[in-house]
């Protein structure tokens, strides 16, 4: 079974398109008029090889966090549908990845119990035009949405850009390894007998 999903959400502020595919090869079509996170989406898909497609206009011209959080409650309401009853999944995934000097780990479990625990703090308040408190603001409507509890712990460094990027990596690399197929888990991963 193709674990797909298709999200569309239009507001006053937003038009989001989103396609997902958990088993894919890392490819990506990224349209937001938010460059700074397309760069981040697409390393996030990369290092998850999932397919990624996003095409999103907002209102940039008052500033990024619309687009930015909107796209979030995209991209975790299409994990969640994607994934359907979870039959299988191996549910928790663990990722450090260091970038330069900075190091960044993410821990998720798809337990239908949704939660941030945010241990991150960056040096600048922006990197090139992207507000780096909407870092916090993509991370709480994913695991919102996707109903997931969601640890994101920057452990150290001091460039900004590479900071938010070890996070984002470890994002994809830790849902690769949640979302993963385990032979041998025949229901749900769950003592309740659900998720």
């Amino acid at each position: 079974m193709e674990r797909i999903a298709s999200v569309e959400r239009t507001t006053l502020e937003t038009s989001i398109s989103l396609n997902l595919s958990i088993d894919g090869a890392g490819q990506t079509k990224l349209s937001t008029g938010v460059p700074f996170l397309e760069h981040m989406l697409d390393l996030f898909a990369k290092h998850g090889q999932f397919d990624l497609n996003i095409k999103a206009k907002g209102d940039v011209e008052i500033d990024d966090h619309h687009t930015v959080e909107d796209i979030a409650i995209c991209l975790g309401q299409a994990l969640r549908e994607a994934l359907g009853d979870k039959k299988g999944i191996r549910r928790y995934g663990n990722c450090f990845v260091p970038m330069d000097e900075a190091l960044g780990q993410v821990v998720v479990d798809l337990s239908n119990r949704p939660h941030l625990e945010f241990r991150a703090e960056f040096p600048n308040l922006q990197v090139g035009t992207f507000s780096t408190e909407l870092v916090h603001e993509f991370f709480w409507k994913l695991a919102l949405e996707a109903r997931m509890n969601l640890h994101v712990i920057l452990h150290y460094g001091k460039n900004t850009h590479h900071m938010i990027e070890a996070l984002f990596k470890a994002l994809g690399r830790a849902l690769d390894e949640a979302t993963q197929i385990d032979p041998r888990v025949k229901d749900v991963p769950s003592s309740k007998g659900v998720l």
